[in-house]
């Protein structure tokens, strides 16, 4: 909440916390759902969805948000340390056919759902779906598991995710190969997991940061996960929504589409 106007408990009632409304943790959890944080919301969903979406978490926000205030436990400017610092987000994914739309507050993810899409229309007026790059599959592990602390696995895999998408054997200076890699090696002498860099660190950008991008195969997949687990620490067990796995979906969706 805001410095000037902390939540308050009166007479023992207690706000409306997130953890009572979402499946959320740590602090988040704790923290009372103030009209600022609902309103950042529906900001968000307007410009993303087009509108504020029935039940989404910006009416169940507006919701809880309304009666804290009704019951004098949050003042109508007021807005979290949590969410002001770290803000909430709604972010789409496209995938052939529809669109995966994913909500979260403070880095938390307080919902997601499928919309579907409109098709495109290729040569001689043939239905044509848009395929995944390499590049929306690794935002997608970046989303997915973007709190992992980057290992030589994960290095390895985005060097052969940024070859297959470029064409290229080349590690160009500053490409993702090379953040990577070097976010490998220096969590490598990291004791604390929270002082290492995270995937989500790596991968957020990877669209624009790849010199070039390309729809994913299998075969695209099949070196991926060979890169991944021949790096592994794990006795080559494939990260659960990691690269390898990202880009493999990828390539299964992909298996239906037109290239």
């Amino acid at each position: 909440m805001s410095q000037e106007q902390p939540w308050r408990a009166q007479g023992g009632r207690q706000p409306i916390k997130y953890g009572d409304v979402f499946h959320v943790s740590g602090d988040l959890a704790q923290k009372p759902v103030a009209p600022e944080d609902a309103a950042m919301m529906q900001s968000a969903e307007a410009r993303v969805l087009g509108q504020t979406q029935p039940g989404g978490p910006a009416a169940v926000m507006q919701s809880a948000a309304t009666q804290n205030e009704h019951s004098g436990l949050v003042g109508h400017r007021d807005v979290n340390d949590v969410t002001g610092d770290l803000g909430v987000t709604v972010t789409e994914t496209r995938a052939p056919g529809r669109r995966i739309v994913t909500e979260s507050v403070a880095g938390q993810v307080v919902g997601k759902y499928v919309e579907p899409t409109q098709f495109q229309m290729g040569a001689a007026g043939t239905i044509r779906e848009t395929a995944v790059t390499i590049g929306e599959a690794l935002e997608a592990a970046a989303r997915t598991v973007g709190e992992k602390p980057v290992e030589q696995s994960d290095a390895a895999a985005i060097q052969a995710a940024e070859v297959r998408a470029t064409g290229s054997n080349v590690i160009s200076p500053g490409g993702l190969a090379a953040i990577a890699q070097s976010a490998a090696a220096y969590n490598a002498g990291c004791a604390r997991d929270e002082d290492k860099v995270k995937l989500g660190d790596v991968l957020r950008d990877a669209t624009g940061r790849l010199a070039a991008d390309k729809a994913a195969t299998p075969e695209d997949a099949e070196g991926v996960a060979d890169a991944e687990m021949r790096n592994s620490p794990d006795s080559g067990i494939r990260t659960p929504g990691g690269v390898a796995a990202s880009v493999a979906a990828a390539a299964r969706l992909n298996e239906n589409v037109n290239l």
